[in-house]
């Protein structure tokens, strides 16, 4: 217990220092996730939209195909892009490999099914509800699509914090596709992992506050973006409701 409690003391003295090598850690993590999760919902986004409103032939197939994506292990990822990237591989030209790309390609792929199948469960809720009175309009799946899209642009919101926190958080892959390499890809979740096999509890143990804090703090924005979603929605039916008992 007593090397626990150094440990504890010597990370919470690394993370309110902050140290360099910490710092470096983590502002490389944020820059991989970030620039992930960005480029993930940028197609997930639209993708799960528009599954969420057309209604195709063979639609079933690819939900199933969809919900398959959200149970993909990181680890068959992360191989997949090693063979694409690798220098045998189809993508071997690009020279990404062990690289800050190929990091935020693995993660994008993991973030993208997230994104899609989220999305395409809030666009097709409002659907059900609205989407005859669109479609009368003569608004085709595409734009109506969009339209439900905008409508429900902060719910959207929270399915990008939820992105970022399933990238931020992931090891495998990243391990795999980067190598962990000291100063260039070694990212949060990598650095955890080995300075703990190593025995340098303290500043595994400084990593793992700063993840769970950005975890917290990424689920309390969530909660705060519910809530004020939710009293923008009953301002207007509270006011509506004081009119007509007047």
């Amino acid at each position: 217990m007593g090397s626990f409690s150094e440990s504890l003391a010597l990370a919470l003295h690394l993370v309110l220092a902050p140290d360099p090598t910490l710092a470096s850690i983590v502002l490389r993590s944020l820059g991989i996730s970030a620039t992930a999760c960005a480029i993930a919902c940028a197609g997930g986004l639209l993708l799960g939209a528009w599954i969420g409103v057309a209604r195709i032939r063979g639609r079933g197939a690819v939900l199933a195909l969809l919900n398959t994506a959200l149970a993909v292990p990181s680890v068959v990822v992360g191989l997949v892009v090693y063979l694409l990237l690798s220098r045998s591989g189809p993508l071997g030209f690009l020279g990404w490999l062990y690289s800050f790309p190929a990091m935020v390609l693995a993660q994008a792929i993991l973030v993208l099914p997230v994104a899609a199948a989220l999305t395409r469960q809030v666009v097709e809720d409002v659907d059900l509800q609205h989407g005859e009175q669109l479609a009368s309009m003569g608004a085709r799946p595409l734009l109506r699509s969009l339209l439900v899209a905008w409508d429900e642009r902060y719910a959207l919101l929270t399915v990008v914090i939820a992105c970022f926190g399933r990238a931020i958080s992931e090891v495998g892959a990243v391990m795999i596709v980067g190598g962990n390499i000291d100063g260039f890809t070694r990212v949060m979740t990598t650095a955890i992992a080995l300075e703990t096999s190593k025995g340098d509890l303290p500043l595994a143990l400084g990593l793992g506050i700063v993840l769970l804090s950005v975890v917290l703090a990424l689920n309390a924005l969530v909660v705060a973006l519910r809530r004020w979603r939710l009293g923008r929605s009953e301002g207007p039916a509270l006011a509506a409701s004081a009119g007509i008992a007047g």
